[in-house]
């Protein structure tokens, strides 16, 4: 694996992208079966990049003093927990689960933007290559766990009455 493939910063930009570019596939879905599979993979897509973030990036630049911006995207991520559990528990051919599903893609995009613009830059200038490398290894190995234990979007009904404290 490259640098820049295990660069923090860099690995939730591609995951962002990724998350996108799922999210416009199920919007796009033909049929309620293909927008459930569609949407069960961005479920778990989207658990593991947040969980990742607040377990271990966030934590980690919140000593490097972007405790604002971090605080904000928490409460983004707050959001999106509940939107995902409402989502979960809905029919993906119920009119409800498309109106939801469109503010949750809307809000991921928003929370993407304002870590990419925000966030990314201060944590570049406060973390060197090395420190960004070791991170996003760290990150990487969070969300093979997650993954290989199964269902990851299941964690995210559990976890909507506040938001992660960064400490």
């Amino acid at each position: 694996m490259t640098e820049k493939e295990t660069d923090a910063v860099a690995l939730l930009e591609t995951q962002h992208r990724e998350m996108e570019r799922l999210l416009a596939l199920v919007r796009g879905a033909e049929t309620a079966e293909a927008r459930k599979a569609l949407f069960t993979k961005a479920a778990d897509l989207l658990t593991v990049h947040i969980k990742s973030e607040e377990e271990v990036f966030y934590p980690a630049v919140h000593r490097a003093r972007t405790e604002d911006d971090l605080l904000e995207a928490l409460e983004e991520h707050l959001s999106l927990k509940r939107l995902l559990k409402d989502l979960l528990e809905l029919d993906p051919g119920d009119k409800t689960f498309e109106a939801k599903f469109k503010v949750l893609k809307e809000q991921t995009e928003h929370h993407h933007r304002e870590e990419e613009e925000h966030l990314f830059p201060a944590v570049r200038r406060l973390l060197d290559a090395d420190e960004r490398a070791a991170l996003g290894s760290e990150m990487l190995t969070t969300q093979i766990d997650m993954t290989q234990q199964g269902a990851p979007r299941g964690t995210v009904k559990n976890e909507t009455a506040t938001a992660a404290r960064l400490d």
